[in-house]
């Protein structure tokens, strides 16, 4: 039933495919870290450093992704996006959850940890190179370390004091955007 749909299915293919959709999603990871960094550092600065560490992060696996791609299959990665493959993982919207307050932002950035490692993990098994199945698995737990190292930069970054400013700001925010409005 392949010719209904556009997309292919994540187990059709090669792992040269695999590591260019692992790449794809890096590179569009820590621009959704940046954008967030961004929307975030007027009001909350502090965690908007988080979100530039965990974009950081994210250029590294991309590196360590392309070094391994071009070891293995050469310079040219071809292009393929989560979109083309179908059941894959979709992202939100970066305008939709920037605008729902920086505790939804924080859940996003923890479910996109959360699924990049389900995808390493499910990666690493279908590959039969050792290195391949190896920088996978790595990334798969790395995956699941950035929710332990977000929290690290959260209590790097973050104390009570500035913790509850944050908390504060944010309700102002959402009595202004949501709730005075609604009143006029």
């Amino acid at each position: 039933m392949r010719f209904f749909t556009q997309r292919r299915r994540f187990s059709d293919l090669s792992e040269q495919e695999v590591l260019a959709l692992a790449i794809s999603s890096e590179e569009d990871d820590a621009r959704i870290y940046r954008s967030y960094a961004e929307r975030l550092r007027t009001d909350f600065p502090d965690t908007a450093r988080i979100f530039d560490g965990m974009a950081e992060e994210e250029d590294t696996h991309r590196h360590w992704l392309i070094d391994l791609h071009a070891k293995r299959f050469g310079p040219v990665i071809p292009l393929l996006r989560r979109e083309h493959v179908a059941g894959f993982y979709a992202r939100r919207p970066v305008w939709l959850v920037e605008n729902l307050g920086i505790d939804t932002i924080r859940a996003e950035a923890a479910a996109m940890e959360a699924q990049a490692e389900r995808f390493y993990l499910a990666a690493a098994q279908r590959t039969s190179d050792a290195d391949t199945r190896k920088l996978l698995g790595d990334l798969a737990a790395a995956e699941a370390v950035h929710q332990h190292s977000a929290e690290r930069l959260e209590t790097e970054h973050l104390d009570d004091e500035t913790r509850d400013s944050e908390k504060a700001s944010a309700h102002r925010q959402f009595i202004l955007t949501w709730v005075q409005p609604g009143l006029a």
